[in-house]
């Protein structure tokens, strides 16, 4: 069933209302036609409905029925990923909506060879949520997880640590990810994970992080690209909590 985001402001009590692009993509796009179901997310909330009218300006639909959000986590998982280079980003935007991810924040640290200063990556963040908003679309998310702007490191640090589980990807080894997650419930526990860019982190990075009460973790024996680590971080994290 075709699914689309709105805002509060399109509801009512029994009816709910799509507006602009996705208004012109239901009736030209997908050919939809009156009695026609479709899928109308806002606030972690799904609601099922009926279109009672089209035009180029508003869908009309009628409630049929509504519930919490069935694809969505029991956690709050924030990716803090350091800008890489090129269109890789784009990538790492994509899976970690895909996987449950709730917000991708960029982070310039010492060793991000691509280093866009906040007027020039602005350009670049309508493109990234649009890519988020595309992903959660696709596999079914409740809500459209946020890309933020560029944070500093000290900024990243001060976001990362007061999550309940404060962690970061250190290609020299840490724990591993079993230790971490060996408890049994975890719903409504926020976690941060901080992935390097592909020349992973400083030690004095590190040592931040530590000093900041930061948990260093371990992917396994082999060195991942930065693309890749934060595909299989977050992967492994939503299998330990319950989230796959």
């Amino acid at each position: 069933m075709p699914r689309f985001f709105i805002d509060e402001s399109c509801l009512s009590e029994k009816h709910a209302f799509v507006r602009g692009g996705d208004a012109v993509h239901i009736g030209r796009s997908l050919r939809m036609r009156l009695g026609d179901e479709v899928t109308l997310c806002c606030g972690g909330m799904e609601y099922e409905c009926k279109i009672l009218n089209i035009s180029d300006e508003e869908c009309r639909c009628e409630i049929i029925s509504s519930h919490n959000g069935r694809n969505e986590p029991n956690v709050h998982l924030t990716l803090f990923q350091a800008v890489p280079k090129s269109d890789k980003l784009e990538f790492i935007v994509q899976k970690a909506v895909e996987l449950g991810a709730a917000e991708i924040c960029p982070v310039l640290t010492s060793r991000c060879v691509s280093r866009p200063d906040g007027k020039s990556f602005r350009k670049k963040l309508d493109r990234l949520n649009k890519i988020a908003l595309e992903a959660a679309k696709q596999c079914g998310r409740s809500i459209v997880p946020t890309v933020t702007e560029i944070l500093s490191l000290d900024q990243c640090i001060e976001k990362l640590s007061a999550a309940d589980f404060p962690l970061v990807c250190y290609e020299k080894g840490g724990k591993n990810l079993r230790e971490v997650f060996s408890q049994t419930e975890y719903d409504g526990k926020t976690i941060g994970i901080f992935i390097g860019s592909e020349g992973g982190f400083d030690e004095k990075e590190i040592e931040l992080c530590l000093s900041a009460g930061v948990t260093p973790i371990g992917l396994g024996k082999r060195i991942l690209r930065c693309e890749t680590a934060p595909v299989a971080a977050v992967s492994i994290i939503m299998n330990l909590t319950g989230n796959m």
